[in-house]
Protein backbone atom coordinates (compact mmCIF):
# COMPACT_ATOMS: atom_id res chain seq x y z
CA UNK A 1 0.00 0.00 0.00
CA UNK A 2 1.24 3.21 -0.97
CA UNK A 3 1.91 5.51 2.13
CA UNK A 4 -0.48 8.54 2.40
CA UNK A 5 0.79 12.19 1.07
CA UNK A 6 -0.52 15.40 1.90
CA UNK A 7 -0.10 18.14 -0.33
CA UNK A 8 -1.21 21.42 2.61
CA UNK A 9 -1.74 24.07 -0.07
CA UNK A 10 -4.59 21.49 -2.04
CA UNK A 11 -5.50 20.84 1.85
CA UNK A 12 -6.24 24.14 2.71
CA UNK A 13 -8.17 24.38 -0.19
CA UNK A 14 -10.13 21.37 -0.38
CA UNK A 15 -9.95 19.83 2.83
CA UNK A 16 -10.76 23.60 5.12
CA UNK A 17 -13.76 22.08 6.05
CA UNK A 18 -12.27 19.28 8.33
CA UNK A 19 -11.15 22.17 10.86
CA UNK A 20 -14.53 24.17 10.76
CA UNK A 21 -16.11 20.85 12.06
CA UNK A 22 -13.42 20.87 14.57
CA UNK A 23 -14.50 24.30 15.77
CA UNK A 24 -16.75 22.69 18.81
CA UNK A 25 -14.23 20.02 19.89
CA UNK A 26 -11.96 22.92 20.72
CA UNK A 27 -14.96 24.63 22.79
CA UNK A 28 -15.26 21.01 24.45
CA UNK A 29 -10.81 21.19 25.18
CA UNK A 30 -11.95 24.30 27.29
CA UNK A 31 -8.20 25.81 27.09
CA UNK A 32 -7.19 27.07 30.21
CA UNK A 33 -4.45 29.98 29.39
CA UNK A 34 -0.79 28.95 29.42
CA UNK A 35 -1.37 25.13 29.75
CA UNK A 36 0.42 23.08 27.58
CA UNK A 37 -1.60 21.17 25.13
CA UNK A 38 -0.17 18.92 22.64
CA UNK A 39 -1.99 18.81 18.89
CA UNK A 40 -2.12 15.41 17.71
CA UNK A 41 -2.43 14.92 13.48
CA UNK A 42 -2.37 18.77 13.43
CA UNK A 43 -2.04 18.85 9.74
CA UNK A 44 -1.55 22.39 8.63
CA UNK A 45 -2.18 24.09 12.12
CA UNK A 46 -5.99 25.26 11.65
CA UNK A 47 -6.92 24.53 15.02
CA UNK A 48 -3.79 24.35 16.58
CA UNK A 49 -3.34 28.30 15.83
CA UNK A 50 -7.19 28.74 17.37
CA UNK A 51 -5.56 26.82 20.26
CA UNK A 52 -2.80 28.96 20.60
CA UNK A 53 -5.32 32.35 20.53
CA UNK A 54 -6.67 31.06 23.63
CA UNK A 55 -4.25 30.84 25.44
CA UNK A 56 -2.62 27.53 25.48
CA UNK A 57 1.39 26.75 24.80
CA UNK A 58 1.07 24.52 22.08
CA UNK A 59 3.05 22.10 20.04
CA UNK A 60 1.65 20.51 16.75
CA UNK A 61 2.94 16.98 15.99
CA UNK A 62 2.23 15.22 12.53
CA UNK A 63 3.62 12.43 10.54
CA UNK A 64 3.49 14.91 7.63
CA UNK A 65 6.75 17.37 6.87
CA UNK A 66 4.28 18.91 3.84
CA UNK A 67 1.58 19.48 6.94
CA UNK A 68 4.39 20.23 9.54
CA UNK A 69 5.92 22.84 7.34
CA UNK A 70 2.52 24.52 6.96
CA UNK A 71 2.16 24.62 10.60
CA UNK A 72 5.46 26.20 10.92
CA UNK A 73 4.52 28.74 8.06
CA UNK A 74 1.47 30.26 10.50
CA UNK A 75 4.36 30.66 13.12
CA UNK A 76 3.65 27.19 15.47
CA UNK A 77 5.78 24.96 17.27
CA UNK A 78 5.35 22.25 15.26
CA UNK A 79 7.15 18.56 15.23
CA UNK A 80 6.84 15.62 12.09
CA UNK A 81 6.74 12.17 13.66
CA UNK A 82 4.71 9.28 13.91
CA UNK A 83 2.43 9.39 16.85
CA UNK A 84 2.99 6.10 17.85
CA UNK A 85 6.87 6.77 18.07
CA UNK A 86 6.58 10.06 19.88
CA UNK A 87 8.05 10.21 23.15
CA UNK A 88 6.85 12.87 26.00
CA UNK A 89 6.66 11.85 29.48
CA UNK A 90 4.14 13.59 31.94
CA UNK A 91 4.91 17.26 29.09
CA UNK A 92 1.29 17.65 28.84
CA UNK A 93 -1.91 19.45 30.06
CA UNK A 94 -4.20 18.31 27.93
CA UNK A 95 -3.55 16.35 24.64
CA UNK A 96 -6.02 17.51 21.71
CA UNK A 97 -6.68 15.41 18.66
CA UNK A 98 -9.08 16.21 15.48
CA UNK A 99 -9.65 14.18 12.44
CA UNK A 100 -6.37 12.16 12.99
CA UNK A 101 -6.74 9.26 14.90
CA UNK A 102 -8.11 7.04 11.94
CA UNK A 103 -4.98 7.27 10.03
CA UNK A 104 -3.59 5.27 12.56
CA UNK A 105 -3.34 1.76 12.59
CA UNK A 106 -1.82 1.12 15.50
CA UNK A 107 -4.15 2.27 18.21
CA UNK A 108 -2.85 0.64 21.46
CA UNK A 109 0.36 2.42 20.86
CA UNK A 110 -1.22 5.62 19.98
CA UNK A 111 -3.04 5.72 23.13
CA UNK A 112 -0.12 4.70 25.37
CA UNK A 113 2.25 7.43 23.93
CA UNK A 114 -0.98 9.85 24.68
CA UNK A 115 -0.90 8.30 27.94
CA UNK A 116 2.26 8.61 28.67
CA UNK A 117 2.27 12.65 27.23
CA UNK A 118 -0.31 13.32 29.55
CA UNK A 119 0.59 14.47 33.23
CA UNK A 120 -1.40 13.12 35.96
CA UNK A 121 -5.19 14.36 35.94
CA UNK A 122 -4.24 15.52 32.49
CA UNK A 123 -7.05 14.86 29.42
CA UNK A 124 -7.24 13.92 26.33
CA UNK A 125 -10.05 14.95 23.79
CA UNK A 126 -10.38 13.78 20.62
CA UNK A 127 -12.79 13.13 17.68
CA UNK A 128 -11.69 10.88 14.62
CA UNK A 129 -13.62 8.91 12.18
CA UNK A 130 -16.05 5.83 13.77
CA UNK A 131 -17.30 2.63 12.52
CA UNK A 132 -19.41 2.99 9.25
CA UNK A 133 -17.35 6.25 8.44
CA UNK A 134 -17.40 6.80 4.38
CA UNK A 135 -18.65 3.29 3.77
CA UNK A 136 -20.18 4.16 0.74
CA UNK A 137 -16.83 5.57 -0.71
CA UNK A 138 -14.90 2.80 0.76
CA UNK A 139 -17.06 -0.17 -0.84
CA UNK A 140 -16.96 1.76 -4.08
CA UNK A 141 -13.30 2.34 -4.05
CA UNK A 142 -13.21 -1.85 -3.36
CA UNK A 143 -15.16 -2.18 -5.93
CA UNK A 144 -13.55 -0.50 -8.44
CA UNK A 145 -10.42 -2.37 -7.64
CA UNK A 146 -12.16 -5.84 -7.89
CA UNK A 147 -12.67 -4.92 -11.72
CA UNK A 148 -8.99 -4.85 -11.83
CA UNK A 149 -7.05 -7.46 -10.16
CA UNK A 150 -3.83 -6.71 -11.42
CA UNK A 151 -3.96 -4.32 -8.77
CA UNK A 152 -4.92 -6.59 -5.70
CA UNK A 153 -7.44 -5.92 -2.83
CA UNK A 154 -8.12 -2.23 -2.31
CA UNK A 155 -5.42 -0.89 0.02
CA UNK A 156 -7.60 0.33 2.61
CA UNK A 157 -5.36 2.59 5.34
CA UNK A 158 -7.98 3.62 7.66
CA UNK A 159 -9.20 2.67 11.77
CA UNK A 160 -12.59 3.20 11.83
CA UNK A 161 -13.53 1.29 15.41
CA UNK A 162 -16.37 1.46 17.14
CA UNK A 163 -17.37 2.85 20.67
CA UNK A 164 -16.88 -0.48 22.45
CA UNK A 165 -13.95 -1.33 20.63
CA UNK A 166 -12.31 2.19 21.42
CA UNK A 167 -13.45 2.23 24.62
CA UNK A 168 -11.40 -0.82 25.27
CA UNK A 169 -8.55 0.67 23.79
CA UNK A 170 -8.42 3.80 26.19
CA UNK A 171 -9.13 1.23 28.82
CA UNK A 172 -6.01 -1.15 28.21
CA UNK A 173 -3.36 2.12 27.95
CA UNK A 174 -4.66 3.26 31.37
CA UNK A 175 -7.29 5.78 31.08
CA UNK A 176 -10.25 7.02 33.06
CA UNK A 177 -13.09 7.81 30.22
CA UNK A 178 -15.59 10.55 30.67
CA UNK A 179 -17.49 10.31 27.61
CA UNK A 180 -17.80 9.12 24.18
CA UNK A 181 -20.43 9.08 21.57
CA UNK A 182 -20.81 8.13 18.31
CA UNK A 183 -21.85 10.97 16.05
CA UNK A 184 -23.69 11.01 12.51
CA UNK A 185 -22.24 14.09 10.38
CA UNK A 186 -23.48 13.79 6.93
CA UNK A 187 -21.10 16.23 5.33
CA UNK A 188 -21.47 18.63 2.22
CA UNK A 189 -18.61 18.73 -0.10
CA UNK A 190 -17.32 21.91 -1.29
CA UNK A 191 -15.87 20.60 -4.29
CA UNK A 192 -17.79 17.04 -5.01
CA UNK A 193 -16.78 13.59 -4.19
CA UNK A 194 -13.89 13.56 -7.02
CA UNK A 195 -11.53 16.05 -5.33
CA UNK A 196 -12.17 14.24 -1.79
CA UNK A 197 -10.64 11.13 -3.45
CA UNK A 198 -7.88 13.08 -4.89
CA UNK A 199 -6.71 14.47 -1.23
CA UNK A 200 -8.48 11.73 1.02
CA UNK A 201 -7.76 8.73 -1.19
CA UNK A 202 -3.74 9.92 -2.36
CA UNK A 203 -2.83 6.12 -1.06
CA UNK A 204 -4.74 4.44 -3.26
CA UNK A 205 -4.32 6.27 -6.54
CA UNK A 206 -1.15 8.12 -6.60
CA UNK A 207 0.79 5.43 -8.01
CA UNK A 208 -1.49 4.17 -10.91
CA UNK A 209 -1.11 5.23 -14.28
CA UNK A 210 -3.16 8.93 -14.34
CA UNK A 211 -5.86 7.01 -16.95
CA UNK A 212 -6.12 3.91 -14.37
CA UNK A 213 -6.44 6.73 -11.54
CA UNK A 214 -9.15 8.68 -13.34
CA UNK A 215 -11.06 5.64 -14.06
CA UNK A 216 -11.65 4.63 -10.93
CA UNK A 217 -12.65 8.19 -9.78
CA UNK A 218 -15.03 8.21 -12.48
CA UNK A 219 -16.79 4.42 -11.56
CA UNK A 220 -16.77 5.80 -8.01
CA UNK A 221 -18.71 8.96 -8.57
CA UNK A 222 -21.12 7.25 -10.83
CA UNK A 223 -21.43 4.61 -8.58
CA UNK A 224 -22.30 7.02 -5.64
CA UNK A 225 -24.09 9.53 -7.61
CA UNK A 226 -27.65 8.12 -6.52
CA UNK A 227 -27.18 7.90 -2.96
CA UNK A 228 -24.38 10.74 -2.14
CA UNK A 229 -25.35 13.87 -4.47
CA UNK A 230 -28.05 15.84 -4.13
CA UNK A 231 -30.38 17.49 -7.06
CA UNK A 232 -28.86 20.65 -6.56
CA UNK A 233 -25.62 18.67 -7.21
CA UNK A 234 -23.81 18.81 -4.08
CA UNK A 235 -21.93 15.88 -3.03
CA UNK A 236 -22.54 14.77 0.68
CA UNK A 237 -20.01 12.39 2.45
CA UNK A 238 -21.68 9.64 4.82
CA UNK A 239 -18.98 10.79 8.37
CA UNK A 240 -19.20 8.85 11.16
CA UNK A 241 -17.26 10.40 13.95
CA UNK A 242 -16.12 8.88 17.58
CA UNK A 243 -15.83 11.87 20.30
CA UNK A 244 -14.33 10.78 23.24
CA UNK A 245 -13.57 12.73 26.52
CA UNK A 246 -10.60 10.81 29.10
CA UNK A 247 -7.64 11.27 31.21
CA UNK A 248 -4.74 10.19 32.31
CA UNK A 249 -5.71 9.51 36.25
CA UNK A 250 -3.60 11.19 38.93
CA UNK A 251 -0.79 9.52 40.65
CA UNK A 252 -1.88 7.86 44.35
CA UNK A 253 -0.29 8.80 46.94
Amino acid sequence: MAEQQWNAEIYRRDGAFVARLGASLVDLLAVVPDERILDLGCGDGTLTATLRDRGARVLGLDASEAMVAAARGRGLEAVCCPADSMDFDATFDAVFSNAALHWMRDPDAVAARVFQALRPGGRFVAEFGGEGNVASVRGALADAYARRPELGPYPDPWYFPSMTGYRAVLERAGFALHSIERIERPTPLPSGVGDWLRLFADHALRELPVHMAGGIIAEVEEALAPRLRGADGIWTMDYVRLRLVATRPEARS
